[in-house]
């Protein structure tokens, strides 16, 4: 397969540091590890690779799916203020191959980020899953992870593109691309059939308990008088509409404005946003 990676040699500030890897541990500028499990103790950072390594660490455990750790960047937004500094190391960090962005197909503007490593794993084990299926063309994996992926960083590729960074593989034609589609790499854009996503294998039971699950805590603070409610306590409520956890969603919600925080003397308060 395609040789490894390169680590990740500079923080998002610029400064130089020593490589770092998702299994780091995510320890912040405020002395906050990953054993401090309170969302309210975790939520703020100012170093967008800490926080990203700490949500990784803290990605909720699936009974029914088997998939790798990613955040919402809406998560990322929650959690580091400076959304124009986010916004920079994330393109950093895409060039420097430690992660890649992904568009969700939730029908909203969700972008999923997962480490390159964790990203690996779960391509091979769709691999696996399709070749076990079909034997015929799985050359086009190699092709896909050698050629494609260290090429290309958007979220998107045209047909004509891939086609051409395939073919320094081998061959190129349309049913090694189907094949890439039903292993669940690429997915055709409905707008424009030309144009593919690149996408997270096994991802879909996800995508709809993510959906299911913003409304859920969404209405939970809407049933409450002021629609309102402290973060410690609705951490502790267990979904029923969603396999992620309540803190899962809430920094999503926090990040996207449809929940604001504010700090009163019993602690940080949830609040549905009214702007």
């Amino acid at each position: 397969m395609a040789e490894p990676w390169p680590p990740y040699s500079s923080s998002s500030r610029g400064k130089k540091k020593r490589p770092r890897s998702p299994n780091d541990d995510a320890t912040s500028s405020q002395g906050r590890t990953e054993n401090s499990t309170s969302l309210e103790d975790n939520l703020i950072f100012s170093d967008t690779l800490i926080a990203l390594q700490l949500m990784r660490t803290q990605f909720p455990k699936l009974e029914k799916v088997v998939t790798q750790p990613f955040i919402l960047q809406s998560q990322l937004y929650s959690s580091v203020k400076d959304r124009t500094q986010v916004d920079r190391d994330l393109e950093s960090l895409k060039k420097d191959r430690v992660l890649r962005v992904f568009k969700l197909n939730t029908g909203q503007d969700d972008h999923a980020i997962m480490f390159m490593d964790d990203y690996l794993k779960q391509m091979e084990s769709a691999v696996r899953r399709s070749k076990g299926k079909n034997q015929d063309c799985s050359e086009v994996f190699e092709w896909f992870e050698k050629y494609v992926l260290p090429s290309k960083l958007d979220v998107s590729i045209d047909h004509l593109e891939l086609c051409s960074l395939l073919s320094h593989g081998g061959d190129a034609r349309d049913k090694h691309i189907t094949l890439l589609m039903n292993a669940g790499l690429l997915t055709r854009q409905l707008i424009d059939p030309n144009m593919y996503w690149f996408s997270i294998p096994s991802i879909g039971p996800i995508l709809k308990g993510l959906t299911q699950g913003r409304k859920e805590v969404l209405s939970l603070l809407n049933r409450r008088k002021y629609k309102e409610m402290l973060l410690s306590s609705l951490e502790k409520t267990r979904l029923r509409l969603s396999p992620l956890d309540v803190r899962f969603h809430l920094r999503d919600l926090i990040g996207s404005g449809q929940i604001k925080t504010v700090q009163t003397a019993t602690g940080l308060l949830a609040r549905v946003s009214t702007d």
